[in-house]
């Protein structure tokens, strides 16, 4: 059984967001992405959740199908990209986010999904 994470809080907030109307303009990213959130070790205990910009949702759990993007880190490097104080990029660079599946849909991931940290 997997602990809570730090991430959930972030990833509520996602969902929130893309409730609204400003969230719902995300769907025209059109990309599906699986986050694979570890709370120590990558590819241990992992906790998924899927974010379905066709369709403008946030869910627990892996997506029904091959999602375009999976990324996987640990919860704390997660927090770190969520909050901006490392982008995906930078984070992919240091080896501490892995992706898997559509190149081209990693860099189009939205970091407005999350909130600024003033705003938390």
């Amino acid at each position: 059984m997997a602990a809570e994470l730090k991430s959930d809080s972030f990833l509520e907030h996602a969902k929130q967001f893309l409730q609204t109307d400003e969230g719902q303009q995300l769907k025209k990213i059109n990309y599906v992405y699986q986050l694979n959130i570890a709370p120590k070790k990558i590819g241990v205990d992992e906790v998924i959740y899927t974010i379905d910009l066709k369709k403008g949702e946030l869910t627990k759990g892996p997506y029904e199908g091959e999602p375009d993007v999976i990324f996987s880190s640990k919860d704390e490097d997660f927090v770190k990209i969520a909050s901006g104080k490392l982008t995906t990029f930078m984070a992919f660079m240091r080896g501490i986010l892995k992706i898997k599946g559509k190149l081209r849909a990693a860099p189009k991931f939205p970091p407005e999904l999350f909130p600024k940290p003033s705003k938390m």
